[in-house]
């Protein structure tokens, strides 16, 4: 039934992309610190905006409940769904939302790691996504995302459109380890068929992760804002075969022009934020990962075992 939706010359990438994800590889030189388990957490999805003159500021929040069942060998199904509590944006944003569905797997093929993912991703979207990250040295690294991707759309009516576009970014992150400082710049073609660059400066603290930002687009021009990443306490966990925790981390994202549609990319990870980056802490050990980790984790089964 897929092959109705694809194009002839979509086929062949489409088998490209599944052969990767389903294929394990040789044997990861960097295994799972922790035994196989499942987490159930919960967060705030915060929003506000200030672009109606009658109103000063407009809020949406929503509960953010979500699971990751990691399966072993960087194998992870993970899902999310967004519940409002507040909403001032609109219809549309008033019934839940399935912010994740998704499976992936992390793999490496000598210096390159990679992600896989297939399933449903933020921002009403699913399909096919592949991550890439090349680091050259402790201080220098390529990285890039491709994906192709549908629309679902689940409020206030169902609505499912085939995957029919392709997205993705390239660019180069420089670490400097003394000040815990990260420089990234990538270019794109984004989610809504628009085209464009962004710069990114971030300074990783103990525990959080602040960052500014510029940003160019062929349809809006010039942007720019600021990034606040926080991660959540308890910093010291058990880990067991179920886990009950909060989420891991609290994102805050300012644009000063706020154009909703520009310079967007779905996120295929329920918790994934620019300190953390797209790959797990014990799979890459790159960047902000070298640091002192930010959650220290006790695994009971291994010491039963």
């Amino acid at each position: 039934m897929l092959q109705r939706f694809l194009s002839s010359q979509h086929r062949l990438l489409v088998v490209a992309l599944l052969g990767l994800f389903l294929w394990t590889g040789r044997p990861q030189a960097v295994s799972q610190n922790l035994s196989p388990g499942i987490d159930f957490f919960s967060g705030v999805d915060f929003n506000f905006r200030d672009i109606n003159y009658n109103t000063q500021y407009e809020f949406l929040i929503r509960l953010s409940p979500g699971f990751k069942w990691d399966m072993g060998n960087h194998w992870q199904l993970s899902g999310q769904v967004l519940i409002p509590i507040v909403n001032q944006y609109g219809i549309e944003y008033s019934f839940f939302q399935v912010n994740a569905l998704n499976v992936s797997k992390e793999f490496k093929i000598k210096n390159l790691y990679f992600k896989t993912t297939a399933g449903v991703f933020s921002h009403n979207r699913y399909g096919l996504d592949l991550k890439a990250f090349l680091p050259l040295c402790d201080w220098f690294a390529f990285e890039g995302q491709a994906g192709y991707i549908g629309s679902v759309f689940m409020s206030p009516y169902w609505e499912i459109v085939a995957p029919n576009r392709f997205v993705g970014t390239i660019g180069g992150d420089f670490y400097l380890s003394q000040w815990n400082t990260q420089f990234r710049g990538i270019i794109g073609k984004y989610l809504y068929g628009d085209t464009g660059c962004e710069l990114e400066a971030m300074r990783h603290f103990n525990h959080t992760t602040v960052s500014i930002y510029g940003r160019w687009n062929n349809a809006n021009g010039f942007d720019g804002g600021f990034r606040c990443v926080i991660m959540l306490p308890p910093y010291h966990r058990k880990h067991k075969v179920v886990n009950i925790r909060p989420a891991s981390n609290f994102r805050l994202s300012y644009e000063i022009l706020n154009h909703q549609y520009n310079n967007r990319m779905y996120r295929t990870d329920p918790e994934q934020n620019e300190r953390d980056g797209w790959f797990s802490r014990d799979f890459l050990q790159w960047g902000s990962h070298t640091m002192k980790p930010d959650f220290i984790i006790k695994d009971l089964r291994k010491k039963k075992e």
